[in-house]
């Protein structure tokens, strides 16, 4: 085997990742990382006596995580359970809905609170199942870059499925069958999960119910950035170099091949380099204008968010970890996200508290509010004006829908924007995913994990093949790392 040296810049989940499969084949790994912590989006921040999470508030397929462990030899264990409750849902009129794990109670739920046919509801969770099981093999867990990846029988078995999977609908054609136009709006949702309009993003999008229920959806019993913490300490047992502080300023390339990476004005050597930054920055700012894929680029990028974190001097029995207020005019929201460009004034807030099941994570009797918002990403690059009339739209909100003066409560406040979002994690204008998913055949619009015109570069991360959230982000790094090992290791 080859033993070679790669640099890895970034060090987000998908970046921790692909070091520690890299490192534990016998490479070389350094990574670059231009804050003074590792995670990327996946980071914490402590105020008073209230830690939050920052970034992502959700886990899914945790034995992606476990994989690591056990692959790199780590001698302790992620920690996590499964969550019994998954989500609070609000609406304007009073209606409340609880999603518990099981999909035949939230059927129950859905039957009892919005009248929905039971077996209707039963029938859309096979169906988010059909498409997984159909699909999740073919573009999710393998490149689909390469032309020999198909050549087997489950791409055969999804050719022949193909018109069951409601290729040419978008979630929204789907999920308007349901009576209650609460319950299209719940399943609409989950567009947001990787920042896409449901009014525009493919049918297929209607898997993620599969992950959340189906599958599970967790906490690390520390929380999200729990998950950071252990991939760090992997990466370090398996002897990844950290170089923190260090921003990397270009890719340097010698015949079309990498040859190292630039950082503080000395230039690090290596054999490949995988980035786990965003797409824009790297061909913006890292490599020569002449290899932009300016079509990719262009594409409609996923929404960012505002978040504020607040620090709150009462337990609210009525929440869970998980909470939605849903906005009144959903369709209208996404209007103002993705063509208006600016924040819908009744916007949806999610609101999740940790406290509720880290007890450590706020003072006694009081409870960690993460209250986002999803907002335009920052096209314009400016600094974000519209703070205080958002602030306001939402304080009034959760006044009114859960009948409380809310900024009584508020102790310690912080917040995130989205020009916030780009400073921290070169994410372009704060978008949190990359591209969005607005487009039928955004599954094969998403960049390779590899670089078909520069020889030793590899891509990892939310905004590359299969996609932003943690286990794609997760995934993405196993990808590239195989792909390195076909292509350099042997």
């Amino acid at each position: 085997m080859n033993k070679l040296n790669i640099n890895i810049i970034g060090s987000g989940v998908a970046g921790l990742a692909a070091a520690i499969r890299l490192s534990a084949n016998g490479h070389n790994v350094t990574i670059f990382e231009k804050n003074a912590y590792p995670g990327g989006k996946l980071s914490e921040m402590t105020i008073s006596n209230y830690r939050f999470d920052k970034g992502p508030s959700l886990l899914t397929l945790p034995e992606l995580i476990d994989e690591l462990t056990k692959l790199s030899g780590y001698p302790s264990k992620f920690n996590y359970h499964r969550l019994k409750t998954l989500t609070h849902y609000f609406f304007e009129d009073g209606t409340r809905i609880i999603a518990k794990d099981s999909v035949s109670d939230f059927a129950d739920e859905l039957n009892r609170k919005l009248n929905e046919d039971k077996n209707q509801i039963l029938n859309h969770f096979k169906k988010s199942k059909f498409y997984y099981n159909i699909t999740a093999d073919i573009f999710l867990n393998q490149s689909i870059s390469s032309f020999k990846n198909f050549l087997n029988l489950k791409t055969l078995k999804g050719i022949i499925n193909a018109p069951k999977l409601n290729l040419f609908n978008t979630m929204h054609d789907i999920n308007r069958r349901f009576k209650n136009p609460k319950t299209t709006q719940i399943f609409n949702r989950y567009a947001t999960y990787n920042g896409s309009n449901p009014y525009k993003a493919p049918a297929l999008l209607n898997i993620i119910p599969n992950l959340e229920f189906g599958l599970g959806a967790y906490l690390p019993n520390k929380g999200m950035h729990e998950i950071t913490e252990h991939l760090y300490n992997i990466a370090l047992h398996c002897g990844v170099n950290f170089k923190f502080n260090e921003r990397v300023e270009k890719i340097e390339l010698e015949n079309k091949k990498v040859n190292g990476v630039l950082s503080g004005g000395k230039l690090h050597k290596c054999d490949v380099v995988v980035s786990d930054i965003d797409l824009h920055l790297v061909y913006s700012k890292l490599l020569p204008p002449q290899y932009k894929p300016k079509k990719l680029l262009k594409q409609e990028k996923s929404s960012s968010a505002f978040v504020f974190y607040w620090g709150i001097k009462k337990e609210f029995a009525q929440l869970s970890i998980h909470n939605i207020l849903f906005s009144e005019n959903y369709e209208e929201e996404f209007n103002y996200l993705f063509t208006k460009n600016v924040p819908f004034n009744d916007p949806t807030i999610y609101i999740n508290i940790t406290s509720k099941h880290c007890k450590t994570d706020a003072p006694s009797g009081c409870e960690n509010w993460f209250v986002m918002v999803n907002v335009p990403h920052n096209s314009s690059g400016k600094d974000i004006t519209y703070e205080a009339a958002l602030r306001k739209n939402v304080v009034s909100k959760i006044n009114r829908m859960l009948g409380v003066n809310i900024e009584t409560y508020i102790e310690v406040e912080h917040t995130l924007n989205p020009f916030d979002i780009e400073t921290q994690t070169g994410s372009f204008g704060g978008s949190l995913y990359g591209n969005s998913s607005n487009n039928k055949f955004s599954a094969f619009l998403r960049h390779a994990n590899y670089s078909s015109k520069l020889k030793g570069l590899f891509f990892v991360g939310g905004s590359v093949h299969p996609g932003g959230g943690i286990p794609l982000c997760l995934l993405s790094g196993k990808i590239a790392s195989k792909i390195i090992q076909e292509k350099h290791g042997k």
